[in-house]
């Protein structure tokens, strides 16, 4: 026998409020089913304000840590599914204690929620009809309502009584894609794959592009960066990685004499070329790795001058956070790792002494105009780009077989 028969997910009502209800709980389930994509046997079902997910032929524990990661879900637990009946309500709720195995006196409560208002007890009057018989059972039970070790669950609802002992804290945030779209400037440092998993805890759907400047930049480079993607399409279902060919548009500047500005102009062509991109994929603002005053490019002059490049809106989830938090964070996503393997990417080519902490942007734009062909340069680097999709579990798509299997899908649903 299953020691638990579904996974019960939570989601806050700042997120499923109003009008909004129906198109966040949608975006929530093609969350969880993208998450869900590697365990074909694991079923979906929608309630009310929650997702209950079946595991099929897969133990709920190998399922917890991944579905930890859906956004806007403020908890979920393992639970029991049962008649709506207080006899199978009181067996299921004994089994559970059952299977903890105490060694130990161990406080408790009961906290029983009529949903369905047909259940002949009200969820006052359940509460010492469940506990009562199993205080007698299990001789380690004490009771303490306000502060027990042990606060045994019950939501009654019409087609089954669920019964769980533990709530595991979600990742909350928005509803994935519940935001809109955007792009991420994505390269092999630590900042910008934590920048993503921000944006994407915020509702926003995220596409990810990577300069790479080959030859200068190694193809374990270009390797890195998409692991990096990998790791955020672990969280967000499914990813696309945009490669863009930079290597001709950053030597044309090498050729201008202007050292110190190398930084500035490289990050504007960068904008530029991800603003093409984006309203091709129809992505409504960039987002990036910043933070204030980190690096020469990241002073509150030099990100005036390097955005203005753009008329798409910039999102810096981090502009304002320490580095050892930025550092904590990628620990806990899980690229801490892989961001510091010693491949360079091409922000780390041909860096002055001295980089410009405060450009001017009049001497910025005269000299991206004598720069030979660099219209042409970012034009040709746009369409250049080479797209991958990159799916959780692994799996990797070249853009034409991804929009081909959105077409069969279409076809289908």
């Amino acid at each position: 026998m299953k020691k638990y028969d579904y996974l019960l997910l939570r989601f806050g009502e700042v997120t499923l409020k109003g009008r909004n209800r129906a198109r966040f709980e949608k975006a929530a389930v093609e969350h969880v089913r993208a998450l869900m994509r590697p365990y074909p046997d694991a079923k979906i079902r929608r309630e009310f304000g929650r997702i209950y997910v079946d595991p099929g032929s897969e133990n709920v524990e190998t399922l917890i840590p991944i579905l930890q990661n859906v956004f806007g879900m403020t908890s979920l637990s393992p639970v029991r599914a049962v008649q709506p009946e207080l006899d199978e309500i009181i067996r299921a709720a004994g089994e559970l204690i059952e299977a903890m195995n105490l060694d130990r006196e161990t406080t408790f409560k009961t906290n029983v929620r009529r949903v369905w208002k047909d259940f002949p007890h009200p969820s006052q009057e359940s509460n010492p009809l469940v506990a009562t018989p199993l205080l007698k059972r299990f001789s380690l039970l004490k009771v303490d309502v306000r502060n027990p070790e042990l606060e045994l669950r019950v939501e009654i609802r019409d087609k089954a009584a669920y019964v769980y002992g533990e709530v595991i804290p979600g990742v909350g945030g928005f509803p994935l894609g519940t935001n809109g779209k955007a792009l991420l400037l994505l390269s092999g440092g630590i900042d910008s794959p934590v920048a993503g998993w921000s944006a994407l805890r915020r509702g926003l759907e995220l596409e990810c592009i990577h300069f790479h400047s080959y030859p200068f930049t190694s193809e374990k480079a270009k390797e890195k960066v998409i692991d990096l993607a990998q790791a955020l399409a672990e969280y967000a279902g499914k990813v696309r990685l945009h490669i863009v060919p930079f290597t001709e548009v950053q030597t044309s500047f090498t050729q201008m004499g202007q050292d110190n500005l190398m930084i500035t102009l490289m990050r504007r062509a960068m904008l530029r070329i991800a603003t093409k991109v984006a309203e091709r994929e129809k992505a409504l603002a960039l987002v990036t790795g910043e933070s204030l005053g980190q690096v020469a490019s990241q002073t509150l002059p030099s990100m005036n001058v390097i955005e203005r490049a753009t008329e798409l809106p910039i999102l810096r989830p981090l502009v304002m956070t320490d580095k050892d938090e930025i550092i904590r964070l990628s620990r806990k996503i899980g690229t801490y790792e892989t961001s510091i393997l010693p491949y360079e990417d091409c922000c780390t080519l041909f860096v002055p002494k001295s980089p410009t902490t405060n450009p001017n942007l009049r001497i910025v734009n005269k000299i991206e105009a004598v720069t030979p062909n660099l219209e042409r340069l970012i034009e040709e680097a746009a369409a250049g780009t080479e797209t991958i999709e990159l799916l959780a579990g692994g799996s990797r798509l070249r853009r034409e077989q991804a929009d081909a299997e959105a077409a069969i899908k279409q076809d289908w649903f």
